[in-house]
Parts: structure tokens; C-alpha cells; sequence
């Protein structure tokens, strides 16, 4: 096991005229599980296999157990690389493919037998030993590439979305089993993935990343426990990713500022309480009304009300997912409702915004504080 120490790390392809990452400061302590997050091409990936040694350091220090490994090779510093694809080879066992990094290492055969027979165990994979790769399920086979990993006894886990290959139920208990390998084993690990579900439940930790804007000092968004980023969210480009469906966004203007309350106007003329502390803000000045799908009230009566017409409805059994028109968001309005009603396309459709659950942002996408947000461990 050993902690993780990102100081000011950059990656650059043309000598520092563009930044695929930049000033990335992070800390992973020693048995976490961290998640790196983000859309396509804002540098988790590269940012693992930096760790991992696969790609250069431009500029800054990586420290693995309070050592500087910036310039060592992967295979000296004792981490274990769990890649998409299982990179098995077909004409070996699964004993074979697990003991075939120690073998190269020159390890004696007895810790080889002994390493293979403890990972197999943690893994569930003792009935599989002779068995090769194609009389596998996919599941199987990625608890035979982890354990590749776990026989080279490594200091950190890297997984760089290892579960994307496989079907939805797969992955649901491919996500079972990480959490308890994780449990018994105790190893830092650092996990790269799309997928927020997968970051909500597994990592103690979520890192999210961004695409680098053009003058921007880092890609680095927030790092928090994962209800932290749900319930308190830096900014909206973090209260946008977190979340699926994602959060809606009304624009407005603060109509009154307070410390407790704020009341904003929206563009459409509705007026909504939320409970923000927006005292740094005056009167008049733009912010973005943000509230999650599930925090919504359907079909409301009395204040806090927005209303938007009918444009689809997604009937998923005892939910459903409604998507309204309103002059004020630019994409759709998206509620969950617990009931699979039919409702007509077109018609009005009033919404209840809880003051609690409302989310707001300057008009540079900063939060204003929360101040009756659910608490959280």
C-alpha cells in the first residue's frame, strides 16, 4: 500500500504550447479509492498511465510512497495496470496468464504457485485455473486480468475503465466484486471511468476533470467524497457531470441577495426562493438556477413554481422521466416523477422547486453556498 502525491503535474505533446493537463495537485492516501472522472479528452487516461510511467511527466512531481518516480520505469514502481481491454493470452490457462509477469520477473516457483493460489482465491477463480480464455465469460476474464495485477503484490491499483467492455449486468456485479477486493485487499487504487455510477459507488474519493479552456490555470475541477460533489458542487460545470439525468439550468437574476435566502427572477418572469447565501452578489446581478430531476415536485401548486409544456415522456415502469419546454433553459426541462401516468405532448405542466434543494451560480459558474443541504458522511 503507499499514498499518492500529485505536485503541480503538466502534460504537453509540443513543448508546452498546449497543455493536455495542467497544474494537477492531488493527494491519494494510502488505501483509498479514488475515481478520475470527466468527458472525452480531458486527460484521465493520460493522467493514469503518467502515474503508471507509460507516459512522460512534462513537468511537475509524482510521488508514490513519499518517492519521487518521475523518472523511473513502470516496472520500478510497483504498480499493478488493469487496462479496458483483458489483453489475455488465448494459448495459456489462467494460471498461466496470472503467473506469466512473475515468471518474466524470474520469481522462484513456489511464490509463483502461492501468489496465483491467493489471488484465485480472492478472485473466485479456483475451479478456472486450466481453463483458457475462450471457454470465459467477460467477467471472467477481467477478474483474471486483475489478478494478473494482484500476483505482482503492487503498491497501487490503476484501473483504466476496465469494466466498458461488458454488458449491463456484468458490470453491476463486476462493480460487487471490485468493492470487495478492494474491502479484503486494502490497496491504494486509482479507477478511470465514464461511467458515474461506477465512481458514486466504488471510490472513497472522485477527481473530476475537465477539457483544459484556453487560459485556464488547471483541468482540475473539485475533488470531494462523492455526496459531497452531488450535494455541494464547486461549480456547474461539476453540478452538470455529477448526476444523471444531468442538473437543469435556468437562467435569471438575483432579485434580492441574502446570507440564509436569495430570490431569483427568472427570464420568464417566474420568481423562485432558494436557500443560498449569496450575500458577496446584489440585486440584478445574472445567476443560474440550477435543480436536480429528482428534486422537482410534479404537477405543484402554490410558490416556487415553474412551468413548462410537455415535449416527451419516458415511461420506465414505476418512474417516469418527463421532458418539459421552458424559454428559459437551453435544453430540456427533465423531471422524475414515481408513477408511469400517461400525459398528453404540449400540454402545461407545473413544477414545484423545493427552496432546499435549489442549486445557483454567478455568471461565471461558481456556486453560491447551499445553506440547508442535505448532510452527509
Amino acid at each position: 500500500m503507499a499514498e499518492l502525491k500529485l505536485s503541480g503535474l503538466d502534460k504537453s505533446y509540443d513543448g508546452g504550447n498546449s497543455y493536455v493537463l495542467k497544474n494537477i495537485n492531488l493527494d491519494i492516501n494510502d488505501g483509498e479509492f479514488v475515481a478520475f472522472v470527466g468527458p472525452s479528452g480531458c486527460g484521465k487516461s493520460t493522467l493514469l498511465r503518467m502515474i503508471c510511467g507509460l507516459e512522460d511527466i512534462t513537468d511537475g512531481n509524482l510521488e508514490i510512497d513519499h518517492e519521487r518516480v518521475n523518472d523511473m520505469p513502470p516496472n520500478e514502481r510497483r504498480v499493478g495496470m488493469v487496462f479496458q481491454s483483458y489483453a489475455l493470452y488465448p494459448h495459456m490457462t489462467v494460471a498461466e496468464n496470472m503467473a506469466f509477469g512473475l515468471k518474466l520477473a524470474k520469481v522462484s516457483k513456489p511464490v509463483i504457485d502461492e501468489r496465483v493460489k491467493d489471488a484465485a482465491r480472492i478472485l473466485q477463480l479456483e475451479p478456472l485455473l486450466d481453463r483458457k480464455p475462450k471457454a470465459m465469460s467477460g467477467g471472467q476474464r477481467q477478474r483474471v486480468a486483475i489478478g494478473r495485477s494482484i500476483v505482482q503484490e503492487p503498491r497501487v491499483f490503476l484501473f483504466d475503465e476496465p469494466l466498458s467492455n461488458l454488458d449491463v449486468a456484468l458490470r453491476v456485479q463486476m462493480r460487487q466484486e471490485l468493492s470487495r477486493i478492494h474491502s479484503r485487499l486494502k490497496t491504494t487504487a486509482v479507477y478511470v471511468t465514464h461511467d458515474q455510477v461506477e465512481a458514486m459507488t466504488l471510490a472513497d474519493k472522485i477527481v473530476v476533470l475537465s477539457p483544459l479552456a484556453q487560459g485556464a490555470e488547471s483541468n482540475l475541477e473539485q475533488v470531494g467524497a462523492p455526496l459531497e460533489l452531488f450535494h455541494h458542487p464547486r461549480n456547474k460545470f461539476v453540478a452538470g457531470f455529477i448526476g444523471s439525468p444531468k442538473m437543469n439550468f435556468f437562467r435569471g437574476e438575483i432579485v434580492e441577495a441574502g446570507a440564509e435566502k436569495t430570490i431569483v427572477r427568472l427570464e420568464t418572469g417566474e420568481q423562485i426562493v432558494a436557500c443560498n447565501d449569496t450575500s458577496s452578489a446584489k440585486a440584478g446581478d445574472k445567476v443560474t438556477l440550477g435543480i436536480r430531476p429528482q428534486d422537482a415536485l410534479a404537477e405543484a401548486e402554490g410558490d416556487n413554481i415553474i412551468t413548462g409544456t410537455i415535449k416527451a415522456l419516458e415511461r420506465l415502469g414505476t418512474e417516469s422521466f418527463v421532458y418539459l419546454n421552458h424559454p428559459a433553459i437551453e435544453e430540456d426541462f427533465i423531471l422524475r416523477i414515481e408513477d408511469s401516468r400517461r400525459r398528453e405532448e404540449g400540454s402545461e405542466f407545473k413544477v414545484g422547486v423545493p427552496e432546499e434543494s435549489c442549486h445557483l451560480f454567478n455568471e461565471s459558474g461558481l456556486a453560491f453556498a447551499r445553506t440547508k443541504a442535505p448532510h452527509y458522511d
